[in-house]
């Protein structure tokens, strides 16, 4: 009978449980309409784009200019979403994503950006987007998901309380850029190891059908967000819709238009977002100059969306034209092919009989759509048919996303304090463990802003009884805002009992997230009393964990002995808690850094609508990020401890490099004089030179401890002389290594001195510093020749000079000296800053 009972239990139960079927997108060039000439797979991409658009109707046109396309039955086209989000991880923020209603309940949950970039791994950067976009394409066949992402994030973390600081790779753009050129090459292309459950070797980049058209295929379409100087959602008397962000064009240039630049020209984007705000006095979505720079200077290929009721923004709260129609009039023209929202919708038709808006205003805008849609495949026919037709729901969530999500929380996790190696905690050192915080016992709010459903997710207590079975929970504060500290009572009891305790404090999306500025930097309400009161009562230091993606002032907990050890988890995402009980225990070495400076409170007081990065000491004005800042720091960018010791040495780089120039046929501007002084060329006049000017540098990493590890090399450079603006210093390149214990490992950096070791000027020109004035016995070189000179060595060398080569031709050997221009590596660990020379 208990066999019988048993079989008859699990018939039941399979036959209750609900079966949700697949129900694949509808889609355009179905019979009888396949035979129109964009349904043509062997036509030139843009030819069939030039095809749909001359079907429609002025009515059809207006239509598509909204996110929400409704389709147009009589071609065959069925509505389209282009509105869909995946920052992190397929997110349902966006209407075009939905985790209801379909075979597909969930996708992995990686780390929020800001954790994920403290890595400084390019490769995981890239695996990252490629998983999001297989499970991207796996949601959009079975109708659960659009193919148009708008991510990722790649403002500057500009200021400590942006609330959306989360998002954003750091503070640093070249860590921002190349942040942007990983995901959005890795995302568009995917994981084209699997076509058709086919193994292709690796990412390429595809081309379209036979008709030889030229443009990329796209498995999925990432989009560069917000451009530009976005970085405000609500402080004070300003607000993201209304603000006018005044930005220098030393400012621009090189630090918030070189991520978009990036995004665009490196990973080959195929959308930019607009952002609300103004700059220097024009709506960004208004901006033809602004937006025109990225088509033509730039060469982008791509669709230009609003953020979501930007054009509604220029005139309502702007007030930067007089009617509604004249901002969709300047929006379009601008460049602005589609509005996130329904202003475009509502007033375009009646901008057009005003005469404020042409038809082939909107035919150039629809164009840009199509020619995305087209690359994705949305008019080839049957998707299931396709290349990506075989991905479905068990391509998402898989063992293998599940173990990617849970290594980008090992490689990013920052370790901040670690007194007397207090960490890692011995498996079976002790019996009982004590969780404290609010923020130790959830799961979803873990994932930070733009999240959707999680896989599996792992709350911080959950991972750590993975170790410790007798492991005890108490909040402390009833939530993150911690405005009672009524829980104090029951933490402290649960803390007296315990062996070792751990403290979970920090942010969640109630201090920071989008439209939600924060304005102080310590830990919120009673949350610092928590912290001190536990560490008062335990009778062992304790471990403090901080979450959340905006720096935070935790001096008094970084001075205080009673608090053994400090980890930054950020917001960790679905793996969050497993991989952090890893590292507290000793099977992972943490080796994340900090992607952005940690500030002292004061740091409050600077405006956080001043958009200057540099310093202004008669204003009292302190500067931003580690490349300008002047004032004192709790933790500087790049901070990060392990449970190993590295050093860094030098091997090699070149000390002289050498460059023919023929002066006769170059601008009289290309090299300048400053007080009498020949001390800078101008870059763009030197770009057929340049590849003679790039140099490998290799760089030994030496793990002095018992523990395998990553570490991270980061190569800075200093300029020479005095510059005006010139940055403290600047990172030029950065790359992350595997290290044995007791081991060595070589690393090799490319450095190319027109990008790297250049600067921009007050007047936002990329210049290239020169070394030392010239010699006043050497008069006669500076008629002929050009020099500069670098340095990546502490004490200094011979001058090289360069003299007259080939007599009348008039070239010029320039000599590099290595000299003057400061460039090293550094690296930050208990014993303060470390810096490696070339001997």
């Amino acid at each position: 009978m208990i066999p019988t009972t048993t079989v008859i239990f699990f018939l039941i139960t399979t036959l209750i449980i609900p079966i949700i079927q697949s129900k694949p997108p509808n889609f355009p060039c179905q019979p009888p309409h396949h035979h129109y000439s964009f349904c043509n797979t062997s036509l030139p991409t843009r030819l069939r784009a030039q095809s749909l658009l001359s079907l429609l109707t002025l009515s059809d046109k207006i239509n598509r200019l909204s996110n929400n396309d409704t389709g147009i039955p009589r071609l065959g086209i069925p509505p389209y979403e282009w509105w869909s989000e995946s920052l992190h991880g397929i997110a349902s923020n966006g209407p075009g994503v939905t985790f209801h209603g379909g075979p597909i309940a969930g996708a992995t949950s990686f780390p929020q950006v800001i954790l994920t970039a403290s890595s400084f791994n390019r490769s995981l950067w890239g695996s990252i987007a490629s998983a999001i976009a297989v499970e991207a394409r796996a949601m959009y066949n079975v109708g659960q998901a659009g193919l148009t992402f708008w991510a990722p994030t790649i403002n500057i973390f500009r200021d400590p309380r942006w609330g959306r600081g989360q998002e954003s790779p750091g503070e640093d753009p070249t860590v921002v850029a190349a942040y942007a050129v990983e995901y959005v090459s890795g995302f568009q292309l995917g994981d084209l190891k699997i076509v058709d459950g086919k193994k292709m070797g690796g990412r390429r980049r595809a081309l379209t059908g036979g008709g030889g058209g030229g443009d990329d295929e796209l498995m999925v379409s990432a989009c560069c967000k917000h451009f530009t100087a976005y970085d405000l959602e609500n402080w004070g008397a300003y607000a993201r819709y209304n603000f006018n962000a005044i930005v220098t064009k030393q400012d621009m240039q090189d630090t918030y238009e070189p991520p978009f630049r990036s995004c665009i020209q490196d990973g080959k984007a195929s959308c930019l977002m607009c952002s609300y705000n103004a700059v220097n006095g024009i709506p960004a979505c208004a901006d033809h100059n602004l937006l025109q720079k990225a088509r033509t200077q730039w060469r982008f290929n791509g669709y230009i969306t609003s953020d979501c009721d930007a054009v509604a923004t220029i005139y309502e709260y702007q007030n930067y034209t007089k009617s509604p129609e004249d901002a969709v009039a300047i929006a379009l023209k601008a460049g602005t092919d589609i509005n996130c929202g329904t202003y475009m919708l509502r007033h375009t038709k009646s901008a057009i009989r005003k005469g404020k808006v042409e038809e082939e205003d909107i035919d150039k805008a629809l164009l840009n759509l199509f020619m995305v849609q087209l690359r994705l495949g949305l008019f080839d026919g049957d998707p299931l048919k396709g290349k990506f037709g075989k991905l479905g729901p068990k391509d998402v969530c898989t063992s293998d996303h599940k173990k990617l999500a849970r290594e980008a929380v090992r490689q990013g996790v920052v370790l901040l304090k670690n007194d007397h190696k207090f960490l890692p905690l011995k498996k079976n050192g002790f019996s009982s463990l004590a969780v404290i915080g609010p923020m130790a016992n959830v799961t979803n709010d873990l994932g930070g802003g733009y999240t959707g459903v999680p896989c599996s997710p792992t709350s911080i207590v959950e991972g750590l009884k993975r170790y410790v079975k007798k492991t005890t929970y108490a909040s402390g504060c009833p939530d993150v805002a911690c405005t009672s500290n009524a829980g104090f009572a029951e933490a402290l009891s649960v803390t007296e009992e315990a062996d070792y305790v751990i403290v979970v404090a920090g942010l969640d999306l109630t201090q920071e997230t989008e439209d939600h500025d924060r304005f102080s930097l310590l830990l919120p309400g009673y949350q610092m009393a928590l912290v001190t009161t536990i560490a008062a009562t335990s009778d062992k230091p304790i471990v403090l964990v901080l979450t959340g993606g905006g720096p935070l002032d935790v001096s008094f907990a970084q001075g205080d002995s009673r608090v053994a050890s400090i980890i930054w988890v950020g917001y960790p995402g679905e793996a969050g808690g497993r991989a952090l009980a890893e590292i507290i225990f000793g099977d992972h070495n943490p080796s994340g850094k900090l992607p952005v400076t940690w500030y002292p409170e004061s740091f409050t007081r600077v405006p956080m609508n001043n958009m200057n990065m540099r310093p202004d000491g008669s204003h009292d004005y302190p500067g931003r990020t580690y490349r300008f800042y002047t004032g004192d720091v709790v933790y500087g960018f790049g901070y990060g401890l392990s449970y190993s010791k590295y050093t860094y040495t030098i091997l090699s780089a070149p000390n002289t490099l050498q460059v023919f120039k023929s002066l006769k046929t170059e601008s009289n501007n290309m090299l300048q004089k400053k007080q009498g002084v020949y001390n800078f060329l101008y870059v763009d006049e030197l770009e057929e030179q340049c590849d003679s000017l790039r140099f490998q540098m290799e760089v030994l990493v030496t793990n002095h401890g018992p523990f395998d590890g990553g570490a991270v090399v980061m190569v800075f450079a200093r300029v020479p002389g005095s510059f005006k603006g010139a940055p403290l210093k600047q990172l030029v390149e950065f790359e992350r290594v595997h290290t044995v214990s007791y081991k060595d490992a070589k690393v090799r950096v490319l450095i190319d001195s027109c990008k790297h070791l250049s600067i921009v000027d007050e007047f936002g020109t990329r210049i290239l510093p020169l070394g030392e004035k010239l010699r006043d016995g050497e008069k006669k070189l500076k008629e002929h020749c050009c020099w500069f000179s670098r340095a990546v060595a502490a004490t200094d060398s011979e001058e090289i000079w360069g003299g007259p080569r080939g007599g009348s031709d008039g070239l010029c050997g320039v000599k590099v000296t290595m000299r003057g221009q400061l460039l090293f590596v550094l690296h930050q660990d208990e014993g303060g800053l470390q810096f490696a020379y070339l001997h």
